[in-house]
């Protein structure tokens, strides 16, 4: 039996810490899955403990043995192999992600001291929204090592960018590859050279008008579900993209995805968590993998992180 086989075969445990859309999204891929037991957790201790319920009545028609609990008590958390911040307020119409700062910034940044407290092992996985900061700032408040924190992004703007792509197209979503660099905003990052179809590049099959439009729309990818919806954001998508993040790290298969991690010196930018490919696995950011660029790419990634630093700034100002 394999190190990794191993591995699976015990209980791994997630605690997702939030219990809105998308962490109970994310809570029922993973038991339905057969990945992990989970803890969802909450402030209010009435909505955890009734998904939980329901999630775990539904194992009788989805025929898993995975546990979900609910609860209000970071105690339940102890010894979690992975814990995921989802806590914070979601985006309204009309709202930038920066508009969310100062709210989810303190909500983050006391989740993650107490979620940690409980399991100093634990691989932190972030959500909440502005995702680049609110990962930095976790880091911090954790104080673990780099490599054992990552925000959730650019898997979620690459499947939205290859979604465009498929159905521009008119082909199967399984042939396409995207890839998205960059902050988790308006100043993101699609690289459509590294952007395939079957290995072809999108570069061959469209025109620039055409990648351009797709392109804008995927940076706008988020804001386009929220004035759809009216109240609320997006959250299938996001709790898919988490979900495959998780299977990567907690089963050890060194995928290689779009995540918000941390730089040190790759790309040329150092000291902040930005989306880059990365090879994920059991150990968390197991490698960073720099891609060679264009100018006026670089010159984009370079002002994405730019204005995450500012952001981080701002943040920390705010929080005092």
């Amino acid at each position: 039996m394999t190190a990794t086989a191993s591995f699976c075969s015990q209980s791994a445990l997630v605690s997702i810490i939030g219990a809105g859309n998308v962490g109970s999204t994310l809570g029922q891929r993973l038991v339905e899955k057969n990945l992990a037991d989970v803890v969802l957790l909450d402030v209010q201790p009435g909505r955890p403990k009734g998904l939980a319920l329901d999630l775990m009545e539904a194992r009788g028609v989805e025929r898993h043995d995975r546990t979900i609990l609910g609860t209000d008590d970071y105690t339940q958390t102890q010894n979690s192999d992975l814990i995921v911040i989802a806590a914070g307020i979601a985006r309204k119409p009309g709202m930038s992600r920066d508009d969310l700062l100062k709210i989810n910034a303190g909500i983050v940044v006391d989740v993650v001291k107490q979620a940690i407290a409980h399991s100093p092992e634990a691989i932190v996985l972030v959500v909440t929204n502005p995702l680049d900061v609110m990962t930095y700032l976790a880091w911090e408040a954790a104080k673990i090592p780099s490599h054992r924190i990552l925000g959730m992004a650019g898997v979620l703007d690459a499947a939205r960018f290859g979604t465009f792509i498929a159905l521009e197209l008119n082909v199967s979503i399984v042939d396409v590859n995207a890839m998205v660099l960059g902050g988790h905003g308006d100043l993101m990052v699609p690289l459509p050279r590294y952007s395939t179809v079957s290995g072809i590049p999108i570069t061959e099959l469209m025109s620039e008008a055409t990648i351009e439009r797709l392109v804008e729309r995927t940076r706008n990818g988020g804001a386009e579900i929220v004035s759809l919806m009216q109240a609320g954001s997006a959250y299938f998508a996001p709790a898919s993209s988490a979900c495959a993040m998780v299977e990567s790290i907690l089963y050890d298969r060194a995928r290689i995805l779009p995540a918000a991690v941390y730089l040190n010196g790759e790309y040329g930018l150092s000291d902040l968590f930005i989306g880059v490919p990365a090879c994920l696995g059991r150990g968390g950011v197991n490698q960073v993998l720099e891609l060679e660029l264009l100018d006026r790419e670089q010159q984009a990634l370079q002002a994405s992180a730019n204005a995450i630093r500012q952001s981080i700034a701002d943040a920390k100002a705010l929080l005092g």
